[in-house]
This record gives C-alpha cells, sequence and structure tokens, in this order.
C-alpha cells in the first residue's frame, strides 16, 4: 500500500463511516479497484482506519459525553451483543472481508430495504405527538439492546454499521436525528474495540514489528485523513437524514450493488488480490 492509497481510503472511509452505505464496502471495493494486496495489513488498515471517524465523534460530540453513568450503561447494553458474536465468529466474518460479491449483495438488499423504510416505520412527529418523540437521551434499555442486536446484522461487510443501528433505533420509537445520534455514540466503544483488537492481532503475528515504520506511517496517515473527512461528513449527514430521510442512500446503494454485480457478472475481476 502507498501514502497515495493511504488517503483514498482514509477519504473513502472519512466520508462513509457515519453514513448508512457500509464504509468497510466501500473500502474492500476502493481497495480492489487500485489493487491492493488483500495481506493482513491491509485487513488490519481497513478496520484500524475507523478509529480517525471515532475521534471525529468525539471532537464533535464532546460535551454530549458528559452525561449520566446510565447513558453509558445503555451504550454498554448495545455494544455487549456485537463483542460477542465479533468474537465467536471473528475468522468468519475476517474471510467475508475480502468478498467483493458478499459486498455488492448486501449494498443491494440493504439498499431497497432503505427504500421501503418509511413504509414500515412512521416518523415521530414532534408537534402531532410529542410524547413519541424521543431524544438519543431517552433510549431505555431495551430499545439499547435492539439497537445492539440490530448492530450484530452490519457484521457482515456491505450492509453498513450505520444503517442498521440507525434503523434499530427507528424501529423502536426514535427519530431519525435520535437514531442518527445514538448511532453516532454507539460507534465510539464499538469502532474502539474493533481496531483495538485487530492492531493487537496484528502486532501478535509479528508483522507489525517486520515493516513496522512503514505501516505505522500509512495508518497515521489514513487516520488523520479519515478524521478531517468524518467531521464534515457528520455536520452533512444529520441534517439530510433529518431533512429526507435514509431513501436517497437506498437509491445509492442499489446503484452501487448492481453495478458491481453486473461487472462482475461480465468477467470483470473485482476481487482484491491475494
Amino acid at each position: 500500500m502507498t501514502v497515495f492509497e493511504a488517503i483514498i481510503l482514509g477519504i473513502v472511509e472519512g466520508l462513509t463511516e457515519f453514513l448508512p452505505v457500509s464504509s468497510t464496502g466501500h473500502m474492500i471495493i476502493a481497495s480492489s479497484l487500485m489493487g491492493i494486496a488483500e495481506d493482513d495489513f491491509t485487513k488490519t488498515f481497513t478496520v484500524s482506519i475507523q478509529l480517525g471517524a471515532i475521534l471525529s465523534v468525539v471532537f464533535l460530540y464532546w460535551k454530549r459525553f458528559f452525561q449520566t453513568v446510565g447513558f453509558y450503561y445503555k451504550l454498554l447494553v448495545a455494544f455487549i451483543p456485537s463483542a460477542i458474536f465479533g468474537v465467536l465468529f471473528g475468522e468468519y466474518i475476517d474471510g467475508m472481508l475480502g468478498n467483493v460479491m458478499v459486498v455488492a449483495v448486501a449494498l443491494l438488499l440493504g439498499g431497497v430495504f432503505l427504500v421501503f423504510l418509511d413504509k414500515f416505520i412512521q416518523e415521530p412527529n414532534a408537534l402531532e405527538a410529542p410524547a413519541s418523540d424521543k431524544t438519543s437521551k431517552d433510549v431505555s434499555y431495551k430499545t439499547a439492546l435492539g439497537i445492539g442486536l440490530f448492530q450484530v446484522i452490519a457484521m457482515i461487510p456491505g450492509v453498513s454499521r450505520s444503517a442498521a443501528t440507525i434503523v434499530g433505533g427507528m424501529f423502536n420509537g426514535l427519530t431519525r436525528k435520535a437514531a442518527a445520534e445514538f448511532s453516532f455514540f454507539l460507534a465510539v466503544p464499538t469502532m474502539f474495540a474493533a481496531t483495538a483488537y485487530k492492531l493487537l492481532q496484528f502486532y501478535q503475528s509479528g508483522k507489525l514489528m517486520q515493516q513496522g515504520s512503514d505501516q505505522l506511517h500509512l495508518l497515521i496517515i489514513g487516520n488523520l485523513v479519515a478524521f478531517v473527512v468524518a467531521i464534515l461528513a457528520i455536520r452533512s449527514f444529520i441534517g439530510m437524514v433529518t431533512k429526507y430521510g435514509l431513501k436517497a442512500y437506498g437509491y445509492y446503494r442499489i446503484i452501487v450493488g448492481l453495478a458491481i454485480i453486473v461487472l462482475m457478472l461480465s468477467g470483470v475481476d473485482l476481487q482484491i488480490v491475494d
């Protein structure tokens, strides 16, 4: 991986991490298009670059992190399901990270769901029914657990952690804005744990020590780029999802998913090079 490729992947991560379009899926596709080899470092980079995006949430919402202890317990409850599944099925999930077809199908099916989401869920109206207009501070333990179970689905590359948790929040009575904000907060422990676990595995393999300086340099660059771009993406997304919903992102996912499937069925090799 070159510095230029690390910057491109940092931009992709920053733009897509908090949008319901699957950052992991886009990272896999971008890596494939650039011909980046699917080695241990590439997989580690794909996961650990999320650290920059995590810091963007802390930077933008730092005041909101000074909440009651109960709020952190709810984040923990929402985090536990994905932590358990990650430990139990980590190797199987890693195996799917290099499969572009899995990403394409997940993007397509998830896009279809988002297009018709409004027919399944009625957005709470603060003017007509203020009692039902929950905010991210009003999340119950039951709602937190429900969102956490939805997050497990996002372990399939291409599903999108953001999409799964936002939909999970809306199914449990949150507004789009409240669901999106809780999704951002939940991203911090979830993505930090995934990043720390992946880096630890890579360090224990001894491969970080073999090419440490160059690889560390690429990780720093990628995370810095992801941090800056994610700040801009978050600020834009909250306004867009509150006003327009998730349908536009659904159409985008369908177009991208179909394009990848058509290309691969036409004989174009989009698989990541071993």
